[in-house]
């Protein structure tokens, strides 16, 4: 089936894609992909939208967004883009259902997933203590101990919404400060339920049914080395994230992190009437506003595009 955009991502940034193409009358098709909505859906409330003077729940803001989206006549499919074939116009892309669809411009707005620290005890405790989404899982920690890895905003917010939820939050940083901008660090830090662990790293879990602590290691390396075990109920991974862009090869060029590298301030690809829009394509900011307004700027330039076919 042949579409004149497709749009291939459900954050803020394939959503606005989405609402711009609609707007201009393309009959966007968007294909969600596995998680609807995109890494905001993972966070609680959205306190930095401009909009929203006492913030919004983060899902109610994607929601809104999907639902204006198909408003201006987007067709949004729950499938996943395996493969594609860019080499050449129209381009081919397979779904997760073998169906074949082809286009004349493509935006791609995958996102980027959650890093993990590369442990066995990861896999082995998967849903049994260890969590990459604190709004995911945080209501099964009610009055527990947990403890969340990573020093930037991302784990500061996680550390923050998980201590409205549990006992005590343990946030673990392997270097000897935060990363995190000052307004998240002072709630860190002002936060009485959690404490901040420095220049401390995870060697491993253990738990019988599920994790019941973590094997840590402080100062690695230097004259006061020291491997203790700290008694916890839950383990949560905030360290970064992974741009989806794999799919794409060899057809887009990525940096040394597999971001997806545009022209200059642009969404182009480099490739004619392919964009690349979102935290795909944005090793820096990673903000809902920036993604959205990258968005728009791919729907605009595949506008334009198409207009001159």
């Amino acid at each position: 089936m042949h579409h004149k955009i497709i749009i291939i991502g459900s954050g803020p940034a394939g959503y606005t894609a989405a609402i711009y193409a609609g707007r201009a009358n393309l009959s966007p098709v968007l294909l969600e992909g596995l998680q609807p909505g995109g890494q905001l859906t993972i966070t609680t409330e959205v306190e930095n939208y401009p909009g929203f003077a006492e913030g919004i729940d983060a899902n109610e803001l994607m929601d809104q967004m999907r639902q204006q989206a198909e408003r201006f006549g987007t067709t949004i499919m729950s499938n996943i883009c395996m493969r594609c074939d860019l080499s050449k116009a129209p381009y081919r892309l397979w779904l997760d259902d073998d169906t074949e669809m082809t286009c004349d411009a493509l935006v791609i707005a995958t996102g980027a997933t959650a890093k993990y620290l590369g442990l066995d005890d990861e896999k082995k405790y998967m849903g049994q203590g260890v969590s990459a989404c604190a709004t995911c899982d945080g209501f099964f920690y009610r009055k527990k101990v947990v403890a969340v890895v990573g020093g930037g905003d991302t784990a500061c917010e996680e550390a923050n919404y998980l201590s409205g939820l549990a006992s005590k939050v343990y946030l673990i940083v392997r270097k000897s400060q935060l990363r995190a901008s000052q307004i998240m660090q002072d709630r860190v830090l002002n936060n009485p339920k959690i404490e901040v662990l420095f220049l401390t790293n995870t060697l491993g879990l253990y738990g019988e049914n599920g994790v019941e602590g973590a094997h840590l290691v402080y100062n690695k390396g230097g004259e006061d080395e020291r491997e203790y075990d700290l008694p916890i109920d839950g383990f949560f991974l905030a360290i970064g994230h992974k741009p989806n862009s794999e799919t794409f090869l060899p057809w887009v060029k990525i940096d040394e992190n597999g971001y997806i590298m545009t022209e200059g301030d642009s969404p182009r690809t480099g490739i004619p009437g392919v964009y690349a829009a979102g935290d795909v394509a944005d090793p820096h900011y990673r903000q809902a506003i920036i993604a959205a307004a990258s968005g728009a700027k791919a729907a605009m330039e595949a506008e334009k595009y198409l207009a001159n076919l």
